[in-house]
C-alpha cells in the first residue's frame, strides 16, 4: 500500500552483547554483520577492548580481532547495561587478578548477589557493597557443579554458559525456576554459530563440556524485537506499518507481541524479514508476559487503546529494572488518564482517552519510548521527561518518531 510507513528496528543489543563477549573468547578474526550502537552495546564492546581485543568498524560491519582475554587494568565497569554486569562476571574471574567490577546509574541500585553466590561456588573470591556494585573479583573459578536461582533473572546463566566450556573440565549447572527461557535459547545458539554445543536438560541442567575452544565466525546481528514492539503497537493503534530487518523465526522473547497484537484484534501480516501491522478494531485481551518482561510498556500502549480491561501477567518480573517499572507504569500512565491496577502478579490496564499531561522516564528507556508512542496516538499533547534515557537501547528512537509522526499528519 502506497501509504504504509516504513522503518527499520536497530540492532537487538541483547544479540550484540552476547555475540561481543564470544568474539572475546574466540581467538582470531570475528565479523560481527548489521551493527547500530546504544549504550548498553557500547559498554560491552569496551570492556572486551579493555580485555585485549581490538574492534574496527566499517559500515554497520564490525570486525573483532581477538588473542584470547588479556588483563591490562583491574577495573572495569558495565555502563548500566544489567546483561554486561551480569555476563562479563564470571569472564573477569577467569584471572587470578583481583578487579573490580561496577557500573552506573540504575545499576548501583540493583543487588548483585546472585553474582557473588555463583562465583564462589565456583572458587573465587567475591565482595560486594552490601549485595550491591561493586564488585571485587578474584578468579581464577574452576569447573564443577553449580546452584543458581533463575526467578529474577537469566542474565547470570547467560555469562555462565559463555564462559564455563573454556575452564579445564566439565561443569554442570542447576537452574531453579528459570524465567526468560528465549533469551537462554539465544545465547545457546550464538555459542552454537561459534562452535561450542551446552547441553540442555529441560532447563533445569546444562552440561558444559570443558576444554572448548570458539571458533571466530562471521555473524549477522538480527534486528531488535524489543525496540521494534513499539512501532508495532503504534501501527495496531494509529495506522498502517512495516517494520523491516524483524525476522519472524527469531529467538527473541519480544516476538511475542505478535500474539498480543492478534488476540488484540490488529491486523499483522509476517512477511520474511518484515511485520506489517494495520489498525483494526481493538479490544482488551489476557496476556502472560512472564518470559517476555520488557514487553509490558509497549502492551501498556496498546491495552490503553483497546475497549475493555486488559489483564497481562508477570508483574513481578518488573522491580529490577531501570526503574520499579510496574509502578513507573501505574503512576506515569495516570498521569495521562489511563487507569493501570496491579493486582499481585498481574497488570489490569482499563482503555480511555489519553488526556495530555507529563510522563516521567524515571531514567527508562522503555518507559520514555512508551511516552513518545502515547504522544502520537493522543489528541493532545504528552510531554516526556527525561527522554535521553532511550540512549540505553535506542537512541535514533525520538528521530525516527517526529519523522513518522510527520508521515502521519501527511
Amino acid at each position: 500500500m502506497s501509504n504504509r510507513i516504513k522503518i527499520t528496528a536497530p540492532a537487538s543489543k541483547s544479540y550484540l552483547q552476547r555475540a561481543l563477549a564470544v568474539s572475546l573468547l574466540a581467538e582470531g578474526k570475528t565479523v560481527l554483520e548489521n551493527v547500530s550502537w546504544c549504550d548498553d552495546s557500547l559498554a560491552a564492546k569496551t570492556l572486551i577492548e579493555q580485555l585485549g581485543v581490538t574492534v574496527s568498524e566499517d559500515n554497520g560491519k564490525l570486525t573483532v580481532v581477538s588473542n584470547g582475554v588479556k588483563f591490562n587494568n583491574n577495573l572495569f565497569s558495565a555502563g548500566e547495561a544489567g546483561l554486561s554486569i551480569r555476563m562479563f562476571s564470571p569472564i573477569l574471574a577467569l584471572s587470578n587478578e583481583k578487579v573490580t567490577f561496577t557500573g552506573h546509574g540504575s545499576l548501583l541500585k540493583r543487588p548483585v548477589n546472585i553474582i557473588e553466590d555463583a562465583l564462589v561456588q565456583l572458587g573465587a573470591k567475591v565482595k560486594t557493597n552490601n549485595g550491591f556494585l561493586p564488585l571485587e573479583i578474584q578468579g581464577p573459578i574452576k569447573a564443577g557443579k553449580i546452584r543458581i536461582d533463575g526467578s529474577l533473572s537469566s542474565q547470570l546463566l547467560t555469562g555462565l554458559l559463555i564462559t564455563l566450556p573454556v575452564l579445564n573440565g566439565d561443569s554442570e549447572i542447576y537452574v531453579n525456576n528459570l524465567k526468560s527461557r528465549p533469551y537462554i535459547d539465544m545465547t545457546l545458539s550464538i555459542m552454537k554459530a561459534f562452535g561450542v554445543d551446552v547441553e540442555n536438560k529441560n532447563y533445569e541442567v546444562f552440561y558444559v563440556k570443558g576444554n572448548s575452544k570458539y571458533k571466530p565466525a562471521t555473524y549477522n546481528i538480527e534486528g531488535d524485537w524489543s525496540g521494534g514492539a513499539f512501532w508495532l503497537v503504534l501501527g495496531a493503534v494509529k495506522g498502517n506499518m512495516e517494520i523491516l530487518n524483524l525476522n519472524y523465526n527469531s529467538r527473541q522473547a519480544d516476538k511475542e507481541i505478535i500474539t498480543a497484537l492478534q488476540k488484540s484484534g490488529a491486523k499483522v501480516s509476517i512477511n520474511e524479514n518484515s511485520i506489517s501491522v494495520e489498525k483494526g478494531k481493538l479490544k482488551a485481551f489476557d496476556f502472560d508476559a512472564t518470559h517476555c518482561p520488557d514487553l509490558f510498556p509497549p502492551l501498556v500502549c496498546l491495552a490503553s487503546q483497546c475497549e475493555g480491561v486488559t489483564s497481562i501477567k508477570g508483574v513481578s518480573r518488573l522491580t529490577h529494572k531501570e526503574s520499579n517499572r510496574a509502578e513507573v507504569l501505574r503512576k506515569e500512565f495516570a498521569n495521562v488518564g489511563i487507569e493501570v491496577e496491579l493486582d499481585g502478579d498481574v497488570m489490569k490496564i482499563k482503555g480511555g482517552e489519553i488526556s495530555e499531561g507529563i510522563i516521567d522516564s524515571n531514567n527508562d528507556h522503555r518507559i520514555a519510548m512508551a511516552g513518545g508512542i502515547l504522544d502520537v496516538i493522543s489528541n493532545g499533547k504528552v510531554k516526556i521527561r527525561n527522554k535521553e534515557a532511550v540512549n540505553k537501547s535506542y537512541p535514533t528512537f525520538f528521530e525516527v518518531l517526529n519523522n513518522v509522526r510527520r508521515q502521519f499528519s501527511n
